[in-house]
């Protein structure tokens, strides 16, 4: 008889309640020997398989019901060790609780072991361990065989975990694995950390069931259950795993593959289902044809939930169905952060300003004739609860439909301007840092940008030199009215007005003669078209347009920003050129500010540590 763990003993059968047998005495027949004549009979007699064993864990005295269970009679069980034969020792916590109880320093164990037969059958044994009384050395041993009513459970499980139509696991079972494979535990010690999933739903299903009726309807699923765990277990055949196949609910299914290997697995894995899906299905004498909308998620198992990748299969298997059925599609980011900031942030914007959910990055501005930080551009993300770190383009443009841009434009304003002081008070041998803010059209329209503005300068103690609002040159170009005066009183004021994206909008360069602008910031698809490292070429028409453009704001006593910087070879250029100060990815992504703090202290911005 040989076992094997079923796995740790679960901490409720550690109990400590003690079981005696008060009337199992000793005598001296023989050295370790153990006759308790009073109940020799009974124990010879008892169903339940018992035997007595001593403080060194050998078997003293067994019972035939024992020698049946474990294959020979009762007597041939004395002097084994009774670890061995019923696997004991094959878990530490069960190892050592056993061990406490032959110590007679623990009063209980019961565990539950899958026991191997001399004729090759298997059995699930319950086994309890219990201290004899203080008097009488040594434990009494019990195993009841819980096969039966293990299998029942086993079966009964099986029932409820499984779809009665496709034989399928169902909705619950598929949970509870991929719940099981996003546990740290389950990728972090072998296995390539990431998880996919297919998510399919058959074109057109409703219309089998309401012309030829439900019975056809699930013989159909029946069928395309077939043939989707035959695509899965094709998959499977160079891979560790075959990919688990569940039906979800109606005409829903899904194949989970756990460690993917990326996109590439499950793009295959999708194309071979359509594919699988192609061929009719002759049904009670029909033939029918069905295709799926297939949405395929891939992404790495640390941070991601059950919930969440659903929600993201569900909202690509939605994409599939509207970009024309019959297909696949991988789940998107951007578009689906796209989605969400339509439909579900624009309701939730002002009262997450109030909430605190907001936060700003900065983003280095560099002179580029000495590599030095001379200021930042304040960048505002949303640290939603839910959908995680948003970046402008997610939020912006709905905040300045609804009007909400207007009490966070005070809140950037006052948080950029605040933390530019901080800076300065912090280092006061450096030269401060400016800050950039930008502004929308509608905070000039819809408040008193001015007064804002002067507000928290005075607030903050920032001199207004050290401030500079960025407007879009579509904005600005064209101005007139009211959004000209305040400009101009804020250049009163002595704060910077920079045009972003100048090159892109209107270019008006009357307009641009006679706006209270002080700086020009050239937009990154200019840049870009400069030279790169490893051997692009440079375009002419950009470097000459970029060359006019750095000239003339210089003759109009402007200075120049360029955007995008990614490579020295453009930095080079720039300056070689007369651009005034650089801003990308070169000098740096944006960052919190105490990474600015520590910048600060640097002599020489480090160039190409972003």
């Amino acid at each position: 008889m040989s076992g094997t763990s079923e796995g740790p003993t679960p901490a409720a059968d550690l109990d400590r309640s003690a079981v005696t047998e008060s009337d199992i005495y000793s005598t001296d027949s023989g050295p370790g020997a153990y006759q308790p004549p009073a109940y020799r009979s009974v124990f010879a007699a008892a169903p339940l398989a018992m035997a007595v064993v001593d403080r060194e864990g050998l078997i003293v005295d067994a019972n035939d019901a024992l020698g049946a269970l474990l294959g020979g009679g009762g007597a041939r069980l004395v002097g084994r060790v009774a670890s061995d034969l019923l696997d004991l020792a094959s878990d530490v916590r069960t190892w050592h609780a056993y061990r406490e109880v032959l110590r007679g320093r623990q009063a209980k164990l019961r565990c539950t072991r899958r026991l191997k037969q001399p004729d090759g059958r298997s059995l699930w044994a319950q086994v309890t361990v219990s201290p004899l009384d203080a008097d009488t050395p040594g434990v009494l041993l019990s195993v009841a065989d819980v096969s039966a009513h293990r299998d029942l459970q086993a079966r009964l499980r099986h029932l409820q975990m499984h779809d009665p139509v496709t034989r399928l696991p169902n909705r619950t079972l598929f949970f509870e694995r991929v719940s099981a494979a996003l546990e740290a535990e389950a990728y972090e010690q072998s296995g390539t950390g990431r998880i996919g999933l297919c998510y399919l739903d058959l074109d057109g299903f409703k219309a089998v069931n309401d012309t030829l009726g439900h019975r056809v309807g699930d013989r159909l699923l029946a069928a395309v259950a077939d043939r989707l765990t035959e695509c899965a277990e094709e998959a499977g055949r160079t891979r560790p795993s075959v990919p688990l196949v569940a039906r979800l609910g109606g005409d829903e299914f899904a194949l989970l593959v756990e460690d993917s290997t990326g996109t590439e697995q499950l793009a295959d894995l999708a194309e071979s289902v359509l594919k699988t899906l192609q061929a009719p299905f002759d049904l009670a004498g029909h033939r029918l044809n069905v295709s799926a909308s297939i949405g395929v998620v891939e992404r790495h198992a640390a941070g991601t939930t059950a919930t969440g990748l659903m929600q993201a299969a569900d909202t690509t298997l939605y994409w599939a169905k509207v970009d024309g059925k019959d297909r696949w599609t991988l789940f998107d980011p951007e578009r689906n952060a796209h989605l969400m900031t339509r439909q579900a942030l624009a309701s939730t914007l002002r009262p997450a300003i109030e909430r605190g959910e907001f936060r700003l990055d900065y983003q280095p501005l560099v002179g580029m004739s000495d590599g030095r930080l001379r200021g930042v551009e304040a960048l505002v993300r949303w640290d939603h609860p839910r959908f995680g770190l948003l970046s402008p383009n997610r939020f912006v443009a709905l905040a300045e439909e609804d009007g909400s841009i207007v009490p966070l434009g005070r809140w950037i304003l006052a948080t950029a301007c605040r933390q530019a002081r901080q800076w300065q008070v912090d280092n006061p041998d450096e030269p401060p840092l400016f800050v950039s803010v930008n502004v929308a059209v509608r905070q000039v329209w819809d408040s008193d940008l001015v007064a804002d503005v002067a507000k928290v300068l005075a607030e903050t103690g920032l001199a207004p030199h050290l401030l500079q609002l960025e407007l879009t040159e579509s904005a600005v170009m064209g101005s007139a009215g009211r959004p000209l005066q305040a400009l101009q009183a804020l250049s009163d004021m002595g704060v910077g007005i920079a045009i972003d994206d100048f090159g892109t909008g209107y270019s008006n360069l009357a307009y641009l003669s006679r706006l209270p602008v002080s700086v020009l910031k050239l937009d990154g698809s200019f840049v870009r078209g400069f030279q790169y490292e490893g051997g692009g070429a440079p375009n002419p028409a950009d470097e000459v347009v970029v060359e006019a453009m750095i000239d003339l704001a210089h003759r109009l006593g402007l200075t120049v920003t360029a955007e995008c910087v990614e490579t020295s070879a453009q930095a080079t250029r720039l300056r070689s050129i007369g651009c005034d100060t650089g801003q990308g990815w070169l000098y740096s992504r944006p960052v919190s500010p105490d990474r600015i703090s520590e910048l600060l202290n640097t002599e020489t911005y480090a160039v190409g540590n972003p």
